[in-house]
């Protein structure tokens, strides 16, 4: 069989040294003295709109180096600090000079073909009120066969390990995939007594009940049986990658999944840059492109991680019927009595539909009334739901004042 990895890495390395070249025709043209010819400025911009479409697959710079705190007089620097590091994902913390005790919160980042960066919005708002954890996770064709495989049940593990590392009192706040595998770690880490289970938890815009409202993505996720996914989207790393022979979901096929959800969408925005370039309105073009170099940043996925979310997630659902396991034993979100509960949903998601993260209230029925919150955020899609001025101004007070009333 074919190794579509292979394919992907050949056409890549072809396709480089023209990119470095189009990139540098694109940065001589972009001096002023070219700036009065019109076709001069018609060929910079397609320079720079050809060496922009490019995957990377290197986490980006989070770019946070500074946070503004109320009472505070100038901004805290801000230093990235890697709490605890392990083969698929590290713990890093925000840390702010000089800031006062504030609640600590581990954000569960997803993975999902994206770098954990994707929530920077999340993180540099956040900062202002809270002592910032997240999890950096790791591109599985940087990790050597030799760390072993990594699955739903790792990726649980990890939740519970890193809020362990934080200790007692800490918050967990998941966004889109990790939901399931957040719930799941709240109700073992309840079940345990451990106490280090969460103060509060924020499960925002994820799949808890699938059943509910299915969207295009939860359709494709049942056209076909699991050995499909397995057959046809699962492929093996290539030299001379430090993870060379692990099988993995590769983060350009999710690329090209959530790409062509929207094809036209993204047709128009290279348009744009290309004609704003063109113009000479650069800050406007840039903005896009910045946005294009995070989103074409991306990260593999283990099989087992894939295959088995796709599985017990998508397919089977098997978190609300009551039949998710971790390792050997059964989740019972019942068992979450202490940990206080709020879910967030975008009115327009069509990822994780209306519906699918508030089921998280029925299945946590042991939580009381008083300590359970909900909040539709209208006009907003999915990434809307955690980046942007409606997720600044309209989600982040609710889920501040939810964390700092129960801290």
């Amino acid at each position: 069989m074919l190794n579509l990895y292979s394919t992907y890495q050949r056409q890549d390395d072809l396709l480089n040294p023209w990119r470095e070249m189009a990139s540098f025709g694109a940065s001589v043209l972009a001096d002023s003295r070219f700036s009065f010819f019109r076709s001069l400025r018609s060929l910079g911009a397609a320079f720079e709109v050809f060496s922009a479409a490019k995957l990377t697959h290197r986490r980006p710079s989070y770019g946070i180096d500074s946070v503004t705190i109320d009472g505070q007089a100038d901004p805290l620097p801000v230093v990235e600090e890697d709490v605890a590091r392990l083969p698929f994902g590290t713990l890093v913390r925000f840390h702010r000079i000089g800031a006062p005790s504030q609640p600590r919160v581990l954000i569960v980042a997803p993975m999902s073909g994206h770098f954990a960066t994707l929530l920077r919005d999340t993180v540099r708002t956040m900062l202002a009120d809270h002592d910032v954890y997240i999890t950096d996770w790791h591109n599985a064709r940087d990790v050597p066969l030799e760390a072993g495989r990594f699955g739903l049940d790792e990726y649980t593990g990890h939740i519970i390990g890193f809020l362990e590392r934080m200790g007692p009192g800490a918050h967990v706040l998941a966004i889109c995939q990790p939901c399931v595998s957040t719930l799941a770690a709240a109700a073992i880490m309840a079940e345990d007594d451990n106490p280090a289970q969460p103060r509060s938890m924020t499960l925002m815009a994820g799949p808890v009940d699938c059943r509910i409202n299915p969207t295009e993505v939860n359709r494709l996720a049942n056209e076909k049986p699991i050995d499909w996914f397995r057959q046809n989207l699962i492929s093996t790393v290539p030299t001379p990658h430090p993870g060379a022979g692990r099988r993995v979901y590769p983060g350009f096929v999710q690329l090209m999944a959530f790409m062509n959800m929207n094809l036209g969408r993204h047709l128009t925005a290279f348009r744009g840059v290309y004609q704003n370039l063109r113009d000479g309105d650069t800050d406007k073009a840039r903005s896009v492109l910045d946005f294009y170099a995070e989103y074409f940043a991306v990260l593999d996925l283990t099989e087992d991680f894939y295959l088995e979310t796709v599985q017990q997630v998508f397919q089977e659902y098997r978190l609300p019927r009551g039949e998710l396991d971790w390792q050997t034993r059964r989740v019972t979100p019942k068992a979450i009595r202490r940990t206080a509960l709020m879910t967030v949903e975008g009115e327009r998601d069509d990822i994780c539909s209306i519906g699918q993260t508030v089921a998280a209230h029925d299945l946590c029925s042991s939580i009381l009334p008083y300590l359970k919150q909900h909040h539709v955020q209208t006009g907003v899609g999915h990434y809307g739901v955690f980046a942007g001025k409606r997720w600044q101004k309209g989600i982040y007070p609710r889920v501040r004042e939810h964390i700092y009333a129960v801290d």
